[in-house]
């Protein structure tokens, strides 16, 4: 099975953790292609911040920063057959190297990012699904 990409150029996004952001726009897809689905880097550019967090977020509007793309509209296919929908598409900020920028993640990670790669996203996040 073939999943679908479905982010590209332009595409708004939600973050799914405590960075301070809550709206980025993707730039580029990481992997050099058109699109990026889930599990994929994306670089990003911060559009909006959480109204609470102003004062002390991490990041900062309108700057350019790595995202992971954790759940998106479109349908995601598994390798054992089963269809998985999302109801926005949502993604998590990270540093030069894949680390999260944040301390917490809101929400359940894919199972598809259950491996040693990203043990740390593994480890602040609430399960997988």
């Amino acid at each position: 099975h073939v999943r679908k990409k479905m982010i590209q150029q332009q595409t708004r996004l939600k973050i799914s953790d405590n960075s301070g952001a809550k709206i980025i726009k993707c730039i580029q897809c990481s992997s050099g292609k058109k699109s990026a689905g889930v599990g994929d880097f994306i670089v990003i550019s911060v559009k909006e911040l959480r109204a609470k967090s102003r004062a002390t977020s991490k990041v900062v509007k309108g700057e350019v920063y790595r995202a992971l793309i954790t759940s998106v509209k479109s349908a995601h296919l598994r390798k054992d057959g089963s269809v998985h929908r999302f109801g926005q598409n949502t993604a998590i900020l990270t540093d030069r190297q894949g680390k999260p920028i944040a301390t917490r993640i809101f929400g359940p990670l894919p199972r598809t990012l259950r491996n040693n790669k990203f043990m740390k996203l593994a480890s602040i996040s609430t399960g997988f699904f």
